[in-house]
């Protein structure tokens, strides 16, 4: 059985067989950006949170992001990730457009 056949898109598109230390590195980036991006258009609140609590926020989702490295290798992790990302993205956008016209129509 040859594990690189196994791979998800980004572990075999970052070669992560051949270099696994430089691979596994931009997974976990990767990841960690996808999963920043997430939290931003989703999650995040729009109130501005205190500088403490937004640097805690992001070392738990750092740390948080090294298991899913771990899990990304075999599992579509980071492809989960940019669906969720693009999803999130149409829904803002669709929000602006949709307070835009109530905006116009007053």
């Amino acid at each position: 059985m040859n594990v690189a056949d196994r791979l998800s898109f980004f572990p075999a598109l970052y070669n992560v067989t051949e270099q696994p230390k430089l691979g596994m590195w931009l997974l976990y980036f990767t990841i960690v950006a996808l999963s920043i991006l997430v939290y931003k258009l989703g999650f995040a609140q729009k109130q501005k949170l205190p500088l403490i609590k937004s640097i805690l926020i992001y070392i738990f989702l750092a740390a948080g992001c090294t298991i899913l490295t771990a899990l990304g290798i075999f599992l579509p992790i980071t492809e989960g990730l940019v669906v969720a990302a693009l999803i999130l993205i149409i829904y803002k956008i669709r929000l602006h457009q949709s307070k835009k016209q109530q905006v116009e129509a007053k």
